[in-house]
């Protein structure tokens, strides 16, 4: 059955938040609040918070500069992930993945089926591997965020988490 080990110690992660936008402002965007509330709430570390517009080199260039910052491990985005015209954030995430995790995607529309029913299909979140640097991209509503961090990241990126986790397996994502 999985569990946390509360016997292991915890290793904060530096997780970078990117609200994909056209119009949110830190003013406005629930959706970023939620998720630092969240990543913090728990012990990770903040490592950088943007809002970017919904336009492909604003989105890749912020991904290429927290890839390159030894003190991003995680990317998490909110917005962008609908159907839409502008909805581009998975095409810019994909573009970069050395792996994907088709996974998450699965487990959160599963998951977001059961809040949402149907209305889940419109949702293209997206996880994957881009050199060392883990990256999810979640819908921009606060039901979504919270679907996906409460009942998928917050365990996947706390190593106490048993059987498995992202985070103990790492240090090894660079390895050829």
């Amino acid at each position: 059955m999985p569990m946390i080990d509360e016997n292991r110690p915890f290793i904060p992660a530096n997780i970078a938040v990117m609200t994909v936008s056209d119009t949110r402002t830190f003013e406005d965007d629930r959706s970023g609040d939620t998720l630092v509330a969240r990543i913090e709430a728990v012990g990770h570390k903040l490592a950088d918070r943007v809002i970017v517009r919904d336009e492909f080199d604003a989105i890749t260039s912020q991904l290429y500069t927290w890839m390159d910052d030894k003190g991003v491990d995680v990317i998490i985005s909110t917005g962008g992930t609908g159907i839409t015209g502008r909805d581009i954030t998975p095409e810019c995430f994909e573009a970069l993945y050395t792996k994907t995790i088709p996974g998450f995607g699965e487990l959160f529309r599963m998951l977001s089926y059961e809040t949402i029913g149907t209305s889940t299909i419109q949702s293209r979140a997206t996880g994957g591997i881009a050199g060392t640097t883990l990256m999810f991209a979640l819908p921009g509503s606060t039901g979504a965020v919270k679907d996906g961090w409460d009942k998928i990241l917050s365990t996947q990126l706390d190593n106490r988490y048993r059987p498995c986790n992202f985070i103990e397996l790492m240090p090894r994502f660079g390895e050829k």
